[in-house]
């Protein structure tokens, strides 16, 4: 016989940002949650399996939002999914989260929630805070203005969560039982008229469902374009105005639900008002900006320090499995797709994992204790002067680690010009990839002499390419601010939240959501890469690749030289003659004006896969064995003679000139892999290598002929 399988029943979380929504989601489901994207969108929606005392559900967590009228791409999934009942996201209920003591904020999504006339519990979240605060609110009489249930939880300490929790089972039980009867607002006659008619395209039988689509038609894709196009012709003729209506309704819906909102809600003194007072500091033009930088200095001195040891780590156990790999199979084209296509090209997507998730854990504590909120607002006017916004900033500070969590976190950036002008620019800000490049051609050229007594000049060359990255990205930024055009307004909506202290889970979930994202979405086209990447650097012409083992067997005997370095050689002249060193070769033409040879060519090409590349390249090249010590690299880069001249290969012309290269070029596919992600095109990627290139280009060869 077989066994009936019953669907979850959908419930899911909404709310404001800030009000504890996913902090008590968190704490419902534990590990069980998942993440998936919402369809055409970089959006991630939550969800989890929970087992309630009767029924089975599938619990939601939708982003947090203000309104239906959204600003962000997170914002209007929201609208999307509870405008849409034949969304598979579409609940049969909702829980929402409130944030008790700014109640008066918070109930503008949730009349309008109501007006979907979907079954609704109300639960007033954060009841610790307002017994602190000697605030009251009168819970059944809120109750029976609003015709809902409301339960007081506390999702830090667990305070009525277990009610709460028998609340959704009934819910579940009878949802007839929970929509509220209320109305906050009344649409206008002009827009009456067009409901008729918008329903013969949307079936939509609620009102207040046709007059979401009325406003978002153009971004809701479940809405066919034939009908986009009637419902847009129909509302031009009726001379609906979105912006205006919006304004409207949302001041009728306070209005109505302000007076409520003043009898349910008492105090016994002034609110507490300690955000205000540290405020006085942390939001001062000068003071705040200088506090500011010197989290910001912190936190990367933190990164750096703590990301070593695991990178490390990692790296070591990527070598090792390699190593086992080859010890246990024969030596074949397999094993080396293995150990240096797949394994390799695994180890490089991992390594990256440390400093993402240590950079997403400080930024998850700074966002969640309010600060954040703050640094967005201080900086907001000198973003735009650039064509940006102010959370663009973080995107650009957290680009010094890694662009890869930079693109991904400009999701929060409502503007659509601004948010693409910040993820073409932000790989120019110098990320710990380039370092090791930095490093091996400072030391390689410029003297270690003091400058002005303390300054040392290998530390100010290295200060300058991290400014130059900079100055490069609001400059370019500038140029994309007049290139790119957009009907569509900036400003600065924002809420700036109490301080609090952030929820380790909350935390730690948002890192374990980021780092899974790199992983699985940018990893899966940065390991087909490293495949092409191990093939155009293992074979070349079949003739060509058996007349080098052929001479490196004629000079192993000759010179006695032994596995080791016959490995290393042999492996130095394969990639010569391999498909990358004729493509080396083949660009040498081109690449020559900047100073570089062929083997630089194959170093440029091979960096692709990243940018720290350069240094094991180099090692190959010039027979350093499998070290990536920058000192013996070094050492052996400064020995190179130019044939054509009889010159040093590395003068400081051709030094910097390289470094200037790196510091522009966009020589990372994990994040070219992120930017199509984010942009679900691969248009920006290509623009934004293109035009890196370019800058990269043309910066090298001016820096080559004026220093040559």
């Amino acid at each position: 016989m077989s066994k009936t399988v019953l669907t979850p029943i959908k419930l899911a979380f909404c709310g404001n940002p800030n009000s504890g929504k996913s902090s008590l989601f968190n704490k419902l489901t534990g590990q069980r949650q998942k993440v998936a994207n919402y369809p055409g969108v970089t959006v991630d929606v939550k969800f989890a399996h929970i087992k309630l005392s009767n029924h089975e559900i599938q619990l939601l967590d939708l982003p947090g939002t203000y309104s239906f009228y959204p600003s962000t791409q997170d914002e209007l999934v929201v609208s999307k999914v509870l405008a849409n009942p034949n969304s598979k996201y579409h609940p049969n209920g909702i829980v929402y989260i409130c944030d008790s003591t700014q109640l008066d904020k918070q109930l503008l999504l949730l009349t309008q929630i109501l007006e979907l006339k979907i079954p609704c519990i109300l639960a007033l979240n954060m009841s610790d805070l307002m017994d602190k605060g000697r605030m009251k609110i009168d819970a059944d009489l809120l109750s029976s203005k609003l015709d809902l249930v409301v339960h007081k939880i506390s999702s830090k300490t667990g305070e009525g969560i277990e009610a709460l929790k028998q609340e959704m089972d009934a819910l579940c039980q009878n949802p007839e039982k929970y929509i509220s009867k209320s109305q906050f607002f009344k649409p206008q006659k002009t827009l009456q008229k067009s409901i008729a008619l918008i329903k013969k395209s949307t079936g939509f039988e609620n009102d207040y469902q046709n007059i979401l689509v009325a406003h978002h038609y153009k971004s809701y894709n479940f809405i066919s374009a034939a009908d986009r196009i009637n419902i847009g012709q129909q509302l031009t003729n009726s001379g609906f105005n979105s912006l205006d209506y919006q304004v409207k309704e949302t001041m009728g819906r306070f209005d109505s639900f302000q007076p409520i909102v003043q009898k349910v809600m008492t105090s016994d003194e002034n609110p507490n008002n300690t955000s205000a007072k540290i405020d006085e500091y942390l939001a001062h033009p000068i003071i705040g900006s200088a506090i500011f930088f010197v989290i910001m200095l912190l936190m990367f001195q933190a990164i750096f320090a703590w990301s070593g040891l695991p990178m490390d780590g990692i790296e070591y156990l990527f070598g090792a499995l390699g190593g086992a790999v080859e010890s246990v199979l024969p030596d074949s084209c397999f094993r080396s797709l293995l150990t240096e296509g797949i394994i390799a090209g695994l180890g490089g997507v991992l390594i990256f994992i440390p400093q993402i998730a240590i950079l997403f854990f400080l930024i998850s504590i700074l966002e969640q204790s309010g600060y954040m909120a703050r640094v967005v607002y201080l900086f907001d006017k000198f973003m735009q002067r650039f064509g940006m916004n102010g959370k663009s900033l973080i995107a650009l500070v957290s680009s010094t680690a890694c662009a890869i969590p930079a693109v991904m976190s400009t999701r929060t950036i409502p503007n659509w010009k601004e948010r693409i002008i910040t993820i073409m620019v932000a790989p120019l800000v110098s990320c710990s990839a380039r370092i090791p490049v930095y490093v091996i051609l400072i030391a390689l050229v410029v003297p270690t002499t003091t400058v002005l007594g303390f300054f040392n000049l290998q530390g100010l060359v290295f200060f300058g390419l991290y400014g130059l990255g900079i100055l490069a990205a609001l400059l370019s930024a500038l140029a994309f601010k007049f290139i790119l055009k957009s009907e569509e307004r900036s400003f600065l909506m924002l809420e700036l939240p109490d301080y609090k202290l952030p929820s380790l889970r909350n935390v730690l979930s948002v890192v374990k959501d980021k780092v899974f994202t790199f992983v699985w979405e940018a990893g899966r086209i940065i390991m087909v890469i490293s495949i092409i990447l191990w093939f155009l650097c293992s074979y070349g012409p079949s003739h060509k690749m058996a007349q080098v083992k052929q001479d490196i067997d004629k000079l192993t005997q000759e010179s006695n030289l032994s596995a080791e370095e016959r490995a290393d050689m042999l492996a130095s002249k394969k990639l010569e003659v391999s498909y990358a060193g004729h493509l080396g070769k083949f660009i040498e033409p081109v690449i020559e004006p900047l100073g570089f040879d062929w083997k630089i060519g194959i170093a440029l090409i091979t960096s692709f896969a990243a940018r720290e590349v350069f240094v094991g390249t180099m090692a190959t090249i010039y027979n350093v064995g499998s070290s990536d010590d920058e000192i013996t690299i070094g050492k052996q880069m400064d020995a190179q003679i130019n044939p054509a001249t009889g010159q040093k290969t590395f003068t400081f012309a051709v030094a910097m000139s390289l470094l200037i290269f790196y510091v522009f070029a966009m020589q990372c596919m994990s994040t070219l892999a992120v930017v199509r992600k984010e942009t679900n095109s691969w248009k920006w990627p290509m623009i934004q290598f293109v035009f890196m290139t370019l800058l990269a280009y043309f910066g090298s060869m001016l820096t080559y002929q004026v220093l040559s």
